[in-house]
């Protein structure tokens, strides 16, 4: 009893439901391991006591959580309306909050009045992160964050479509073997005029964990807060052209290489090599590196790293120890272990040169990734590029190693066992401690935020319901002897909301698979688009046929698929089925697997059929595709997403979970029918491209009027429920 007591105010579950009608107990150890991890100690029944009577002391003596949210035209907390008559609040507004008084006094003088939501004593503060002091009568006092947010994100205005595309995979005929920032901007540029596109949607850019071979994986880097080098296009730096002899003459040698690179993918059937990349790249940047900057770009590049700050530096830092030591940070020399050390401070003057470097790559990648949103938006595009969250981080990056105090070390985000994973999933990712974010008044995750935000359309989240809780699984445990921890969903939604409200950002959340109950309800309440998946979207609670269009959420991405899942192509033809058969991941004979995929598919080819979206009949497989995405866009939901790869009828996936090295998860180029690699420029020439495009832009621009951008009509919706795996990259 009491260890289940301990663990309830620490936020950690000793039982969990994977269903309506099961409860599985955690094991003990488990619960005794995670509360470890928060720096509660559980070891013994005698310190389980002493920690409880701790935790209920420390609870009934706080005047405030560490963090209260306001949400903008709602009710106070019941926090700050419960505060005693005669308490003073000194609030000290977030710098550079306009019009705001510092600081803002106020004294409670009564609870609200019967039928008001706001006591007369209380003066609303600006939108913000405010730091606010409460003194009690008795002497008693606190300070606590107070996160005041609108109560919703942006929206997209009125309905829109846009290319969902994994950015590595998607050559030019300029590319240094992988597609890049220039290629982002050229796609955004050119579909935006011809498509009207609303948006194109990238995987994540983050910084890459550096070695040979490097975890090709966008969902596990070392940093989420920089962007990843590998991805500037080389020739649109400004220094570039005024690189001097006989630096000139080693560029050219190495694009020459970039371009054999390049044509291995294309023409030879080479995987694309991130790591052969990259140091091509950082050859040419360290060329790039010796020339001088004039003064407006000095005076930018300054501009950048003041902005940034000692997060940047911390970030190049640990780059250039990972070039001396490696990129394992735990077993450098025990003094560089700490951001903080002597020694550490010592090597920022030692390596200043290398930090310097690692700086301006930062400063660079950001400046291309503003060029590509603003390619984005001068073509018209409502929304622009979608950059993406990924759920956690690496053990090994950046960081960990610059905010130690705020993960929990011994413990790796996953997933329980579920219907499509008996045994759970593992991701490798040490999770964020709720009590270390709710201590710092979510700083980490609120700057995390802000640098994605800086030059984005809109941000999609991976694996959404992470904001309200976590799967922890003990290191040296099977994934099924984990447990959920939860967060403070309120103030996490908070931070969200308010910082896509200062960039103008849509929000867009990956909510599939296992969801808690509330939780889509929660993300619809603030404006956080879902994401709906056709092949998952059936009546579950019902018939279990697919759900009719006019009965799908409103507010989400609507998709034939994702970078997880099959191709249209491969799902219509069951080369999905065969490929993981080939690979020995089925848990019933290839037989069965096809009869029942056969079954399901064609249940939705009938279907699409009686809706009149497949006029060409069935056994078209470029025809129902097309009619896939008629039936997306007869849906409400407010974006259509179409998988790039599906324009031109590639039938792999781009990762395939549960495979590690028998599958090249994460380096396929975008390739045609027959799996021929293709570039930028034949996609965009592509005649099956267009007939399907065609299908999006007549359909919206009927709908919807010039652009497809116009207000949509609002049909009633019931919110279907989606069942596809929870599956992370592999």
């Amino acid at each position: 009893m009491g260890l289940s007591r301990l663990a309830e105010l620490h936020g950690v579950a000793t039982s969990f439901s994977p269903s309506a009608d099961v409860t599985v107990s955690v094991p003990d150890d488990t619960v005794t391991a995670v509360l470890a991890a928060l720096g509660v100690d559980a070891a013994t029944p005698a310190e389980v006591g002493r920690s409880l009577a701790a935790a209920e002391s420390a609870a009934s003596s706080r005047l405030l959580p560490p963090t209260v949210v306001i949400w903008s035209g709602e009710p106070l907390p019941a926090a700050l309306t419960a505060l005693p008559p005669g308490a003073v609040l000194t609030l000290d507004p977030e710098p550079g909050t306009a019009g705001a008084p510092s600081p803002l006094r106020m004294r409670v003088t009564a609870a609200p009045a019967p039928g008001t939501a706001t006591p007369s004593w209380w003066t609303g503060p600006p939108l913000g992160v405010h730091r606010l002091t409460v003194r009690t009568p008795d002497h008693h006092h606190t300070t606590v964050t107070l996160v005041v947010a609108p109560d919703r994100v942006p929206q997209p205005p009125g309905r829109t479509h846009g290319f969902l595309v994994q950015l590595y995979s998607l050559l030019s005929a300029r590319s240094w073997g992988m597609g890049d920032l220039g290629d982002l901007a050229d796609l955004a540029a050119w579909s935006g005029r011809t498509l009207r596109s609303g948006f194109v949607q990238v995987n994540p850019l983050h910084a890459a964990v550096p070695g040979r071979p490097t975890d090709p994986s966008p969902y596990r880097p070392s940093s989420r807060r920089f962007p990843d080098p590998v991805h500037l296009h080389i020739e649109s730096i400004p220094e570039y052209g005024h690189v001097p002899e006989p630096g000139r003459a080693a560029l050219d040698d190495l694009r020459q290489q970039a371009a054999a690179l390049r044509e291995a993918v294309l023409n030879k059937g080479a995987l694309i090599d991130r790591d052969a990349v990259w140091e091509l790249k950082r050859q040419a940047l360290e060329l790039i590196h010796q020339v001088p900057l004039t003064p407006g770009r000095r005076a930018a590049y300054c501009d950048f790293l003041a902005e940034q700050g000692r997060a940047l530096e911390d970030h190049a830092l640990w780059c250039a120890l990972a070039e001396v030591h490696g990129p394992q940070w735990r077993t450098w020399p025990a003094e560089l272990r700490d951001p903080r050390s002597p020694r550490s401070a010592r090597a920022r003057s030692e390596l200043m040169d290398r930090v310097d470097f690692h700086c301006r790559l930062a400063w660079l990648t950001d400046s291309q990734l503003a060029t590509a949103q603003g390619a984005a938006r001068e073509s018209g595009m409502a929304v622009g590029i979608v950059h993406d969250l990924a759920v956690g981080v690496h053990p090994d990056g950046a960081d960990v190693w610059s905010r130690q105090d705020a993960f929990a070390h011994g413990m790796s985000v996953g997933a329980p066992a579920d219907t499509f994973n008996a045994r759970g999933q593992d991701w490798g990712l040490p999770p964020w401690r709720p009590d270390a974010l709710a201590a710092s008044g979510y700083a980490p995750f609120r700057h995390l935020l802000r640098g994605l935000l800086a030059h984005a359309g809109a941000l999609r989240i991976d694996h959404v319901m992470g904001l309200f809780r976590l799967w922890w699984v003990p290191e040296g445990r099977p994934p099924t002897e984990g447990t959920y921890v939860g967060y403070d969903a309120d103030a996490m939604l908070a931070v969200l909301v308010l910082e896509a409200h200062r960039a103008g950002a849509v929000v867009l959340g990956e909510d599939l698979g296992t969801v808690e109950p509330g939780v889509r309800e929660a993300l619809a309440r603030r404006g956080v688009l879902g994401t709906s998946v056709l092949w998952f979207e059936r009546d579950w609670d019902g018939t279990g046929r697919p759900l009719a269009p006019e009965k799908w959420r409103a507010d989400c991405v609507a998709t034939a698929t994702t970078h997880d899942l099959p191709s249209t192509a491969a799902r219509l033809t069951g080369d999905h089925v065969t490929l993981r058969h080939r690979l020995g991941l089925l848990t019933r004979s290839l037989e069965e697997e096809l009869a029942a995929d056969a079954t399901d598919t064609a249940e939705w080819l009938a279907y699409l059929a009686r809706l009149r979206l497949l006029p060409e009949g069935e056994g078209d497989e470029e025809a129902a595709v097309r009619a896939v995405h008629r039936f997306l866009l007869r849906t409400p939901a407010r974006m259509a997403g179409v998988w790039l790869p599906d324009t031109v009828g590639d039938r792999r996936p781009q990762n395939l979970p549960g495979t590690w090295d028998q599958y090249p998860n994460w380096r396929l180029p975008v390739a045609d029918a027959e799996g021929h690699p293709v570039t930028l420029e034949e996609i965009a020439a592509s005649p099956r491209l267009h007939r399907l495009m065609a299908v999006l832009t007549q359909s919206q621009g009927a709908s919807d009027g010039p652009n497809g951008r116009g207000a949509p009509k609002r049909r009633g919706a019931s919110r279907a429920r989606t069942a596809p795996p929870d599956a992370r990259p592999s």
